[in-house]
């Protein structure tokens, strides 16, 4: 530590170059060298009336960064200026006490953290408040003309250097605005296509929606007016073969069959299609009511062996000793069932054809599944996505054999959904098909729901 005794004009002239030298040697920047040396020059001239009055120059390294301390102590005299406390503590940090006995005041001004090491510090510190310190005071004119000269020259370079950053800065502001208007307007662009393609879109949609009832109410009146004279075909080779009617000759006969065949299965066209519009159409009405599951399959059987050849297939059906109980519209679930157990029938050369009925075991709602597995050919994995589209039957040389529409699986899919239940297959080719129905209990509730459900649909 150095110590110096205050006691003239001069001495404050050499205090104010010794502290600049010794923040210069402790690597302290040009500024903070300025603010120093002036900080102790103001108080040491403010403190040349005090009695026994020192200023003692050390180092602070109990804390990083190191610190250096610069102490004015006195015996006796007038208290410091507040105007002075208060134009040092703008410059460097300082604590201060003082009372009638004396006083002292203690300036702290860190240290670059990259500065040498403490022993160094203290060397070169040492070395340099060693020397002759002593100044003129046109010595001390000409240090502060220096400083301020430098302080002045430093001010205008970090002027010009914030003339070019906001310069920079505005340049950059230009290009963001520039760019905000062209993202702007390419968002403007592309809103206007979506609200085009949105409007285009709905002029297809109202389109497809005409097209879908203009088709459904094709279905409905061709159908309507198909079925009365296909009946009066059927009617008529009816009669033409019942034995009261005059006897026909073997070609004769042959060819009546032939006919009842044919009205038959235009009849089953007419029929479905009519139903399928329907359906589509939202025009079926659904009757819940308790269904007798073994009654049910019993008829199934019946229907299923009368229409078809069954010498090599066996129709397999479940006996329900325990039946179990389900609510739902008995003649839909027939011609579901009727459905698929006839087409799983025609595609089936040999083996068998199999209807399960058993409880769904998922807890979440009370529900039947009805599961009708054959033996056929199959349907190729490609396909199987297609045959629910109406009209459409999977290519093949057995399926050209068999008459149909293709609107079996689409319409049983179709009366499934609207139960509120659905409809899904598994088929491996050569193996057989696997369809299984899941329909709900339509129990107490469900007339409230249906309410509320068509309610919302006519809004």
């Amino acid at each position: 530590m150095a110590a110096f005794a205050l006691t003239s004009a001069q001495d404050v002239f050499g205090l104010r170059r010794g502290a600049q030298q010794a923040a210069a040697v402790l690597e302290l920047e040009r500024q903070d060298q300025v603010r120093l040396a002036t900080a102790v020059s103001e108080l040491g001239r403010d403190r040349l009336a005090s009695r026994g009055l020192k200023v003692s120059f050390g180092l602070d390294t109990a804390e990083q960064p190191a610190a250096l301390v610069v102490t004015f102590s006195w015996a006796g005299g007038p208290p410091p200026a507040q105007e002075t406390l208060d134009l040092a503590a703008k410059l460097v940090r300082l604590d201060h006490e003082a009372d009638a006995g004396g006083g002292r005041i203690v300036i702290t001004q860190p240290l670059p953290a990259e500065a040498a090491d403490a022993a160094g510090q203290r060397s070169r510190l040492a070395e340099t408040l060693g020397g002759d310190a002593r100044s003129t005071e046109a010595d001390d004119l000409r240090a502060q003309t220096r400083d301020l000269i430098a302080t002045l020259e430093e001010t205008r370079a970090q002027r010009e250097e914030m003339r070019r950053l906001n310069e920079e800065l505005e340049e950059t502001n230009r290009g963001v605005l520039a760019l905000y208007s062209e993202l702007t307007q390419e968002l403007e662009a592309t809103n206007s296509g979506v609200v085009a393609l949105h409007s285009e879109l709905e002029d297809k949609r109202h389109q497809l929606l005409e097209a879908s009832e203009a088709k459904t109410r094709f279905w409905t009146n061709i159908s309507h007016e198909l079925r009365t004279p296909v009946n009066s075909v059927v009617a008529l080779s009816t009669l033409l073969l019942a034995p009261s009617s005059q006897a026909l000759t073997d070609e004769q006969r042959e060819q009546v069959e032939l006919i009842a065949s044919s009205g038959q299965t235009l009849l089953a066209l007419v029929s479905d299609l009519l139903d399928v519009a329907k359906a589509e159409a939202g025009h079926l009405e659904i009757h819940p009511e308790p269904v007798d599951l073994r009654l049910v399959v019993a008829h199934l059987r019946s229907l299923i062996l009368s229409s078809h050849d069954h010498e090599r297939v066996t129709l397999v059906t479940p006996g329900l000793t325990g039946q179990p109980a389900l609510v739902t519209d008995e003649t839909l679930l027939v011609r579901i069932l009727r459905n698929l157990l006839s087409n799983a029938m025609k595609f089936t050369e040999r083996g068998e054809v199999r209807l399960d009925v058993d409880i769904d075991p998922e807890p979440s709602a009370a529900a039947i599944l009805f599961t009708v597995t054959d033996t056929g050919i199959g349907i190729p994995p490609e396909e199987q996505g297609r045959v629910f589209e109406a009209f459409y039957q999977v290519r093949g040389a057995q399926q050209r054999r068999q008459p149909g529409t293709g609107l079996g699986l689409p319409y049983a899919r179709t009366l499934a959904e609207l139960l509120g239940g659905s409809l899904s297959l598994t088929s491996t080719v050569g193996t057989g098909t696997r369809v299984q129905v899941r329909l709900p209990d339509l129990g107490p509730g469900y007339p409230k729901e249906a309410e509320a459900e068509r309610a919302d649909r006519d809004e």
